[in-house]
């Protein structure tokens, strides 16, 4: 698999389901995330963090921890202004708009799919 980087994609999921994507890799726009946001086409992939909070959010998020293949750990919901239990197990952290992931079919156990403008492919059936 290659470097994780910032910008765009796709988020697929068992069901079939394609979701558009951001992923934040960097610094800075992991620090970001959705902070100053009304909403989000889709998700956000934090790359390389197992813990997230809302401060400053203006919409409530769920929230799915990732493992390091990407298979869903355990999925929440948070209000703005909480702080979020660190995952130790966790390696990644998707965000989507609150009620998005049970539409979505996404819940522990379930492995997702991530393919990056940029070519990068993870998860399960990847390539190369």
């Amino acid at each position: 698999m290659g470097k994780w980087a910032d910008g765009t994609g796709t988020l697929a999921t068992e069901s079939g389901r394609e979701v558009p994507l951001e992923v934040a890799a960097s610094y800075r726009a992991r620090r970001r995330g959705l902070l100053g946001r009304d909403g989000i086409a889709g998700a956000l992939l934090i790359v390389r963090t197992n813990s997230v909070h809302t401060f400053g959010m203006r919409f409530p998020i769920d929230v799915a921890y990732l493992d390091g293949s990407l298979t869903v750990r355990s999925v929440v919901t948070m209000r703005p202004g909480r702080l979020g239990m660190i995952r130790p197990r966790s390696r990644h952290v998707l965000e989507a708009e609150a009620g998005a992931m049970e539409g979505w079919g996404l819940r522990p156990g379930v492995r997702v799919r991530v393919e990056t403008d940029s070519g990068l492919t993870a998860g399960p059936n990847r390539a190369g």
